[in-house]
């Protein structure tokens, strides 16, 4: 079937990415997708977490594409990502509540993209803290609205979820007691978005980095390229045992598993400051861009020409 040409109002995707618009995941296309069961792995003792889809958001999967999880402690649970939609986040509260009955203590939302932040209300009932970023609240003001209505046309209103703004905001290095599991956090500036927060179980040496590491899956560029690279450079510095990146397998070795994504964002920078120096315009450089990385990642055609916009952008006045 042919597809009707967009309206000459109507904004594509295309020109969305290009204007700087995150589409990060958010519907492209209603692709089937098997949802299952949601299925936990313990991955460190009492740190149990359920991979994400390697998809785009879809009516099929209900945006389960982020890893999520939750750490036991003696007093509580903390929830280290809430899930994509309010049904993701009501089969991870379901999970939890067949692991163990202590209360939600803390909702964490790493930042602002929707894949991490729409299954909060789900855990509403439970009355927890909600943590985010200090930036967090701007950027779901800004933000907010617009993905849940892509969501709810997707989804469905009571599907798709609510806008939970954070009731604790994270400033510095702050430190979560369960009792007799310390959870460190620590806020980033921008790199991977303007809001990213990551996590560290002290007790087992697991480093939740959240959406600041991917693996297999190509990441998304919504903060600062140079950024995102002085981050990574920081956080190798982490003596982990192994770490939970926010989309590919539920655990990683670490440092290793960063080598992949310094690549890719490397190749960024390398390839958007020759595009720049030999005068090339930013329509003609998205296709060339990081363009060798083709066949290292998932959903590359999705995700890197607006990677390549972005740091087309950044670097261009540096």
């Amino acid at each position: 079937m042919r597809s009707s040409a967009p309206q000459p109002n109507q904004p594509t995707r295309r020109n969305l990415l290009l204007s700087g618009f995150c589409l990060c995941c958010l519907p492209q296309t209603l692709r089937a997708s098997p949802s299952g069961p949601l299925a936990m792995a313990e991955v460190a003792s009492g740190l149990h977490i359920r991979r994400g889809l390697d998809e785009e958001a879809s009516s099929a999967n209900d945006n389960a594409l982020a890893n999520i999880g939750f750490i036991i402690g003696r007093e509580g649970v903390l929830v280290t990502e809430p899930g994509g939609s309010r049904m993701d986040g009501e089969r991870l509260r379901a999970a939890i509540a067949q692991v163990t009955p202590l209360p939600v203590k803390y909702v964490v939302m790493s930042h602002v993209h929707p894949d991490h932040v729409f299954g909060a209300g789900a855990f509403l009932p439970d009355h927890p803290v909600f943590v985010g970023h200090w930036r967090l609240t701007e950027m779901l003001r800004q933000r907010g609205p617009y993905y849940r209505t892509q969501l709810s046309a997707l989804l469905g209103a009571e599907t798709a979820g609510s806008i939970v703004e954070p009731t604790m905001e994270i400033h510095s290095k702050t430190e979560l007691d369960l009792g007799d599991r310390r959870i460190e956090l620590t806020p980033h500036e921008p790199a991977h978005t303007l809001c990213d927060l990551s996590l560290y179980d002290q007790n087992t040496g697991t480093l939740l980095p959240a959406d600041l590491l991917f693996v297999d899956r190509i990441p998304s560029l919504d903060g600062s390229l140079r950024g995102w690279l002085k981050t990574l450079d920081e956080l190798n510095h982490i003596k982990a045992a192994r770490a939970v990146p926010g989309h590919g397998p539920t655990a990683v070795d670490w440092p290793s598993a960063t080598v992949a994504l310094s690549r890719y964002l490397k190749t960024l920078a390398q390839d958007a400051r020759a595009a720049i120096a030999h005068g090339v315009s930013l329509e003609v450089a998205v296709e060339k861009i990081a363009a060798s990385e083709a066949r290292q990642w998932k959903l590359f055609e999705d995700y890197n020409a607006r990677n390549a916009a972005e740091a087309y952008r950044e670097l261009e006045w540096e």
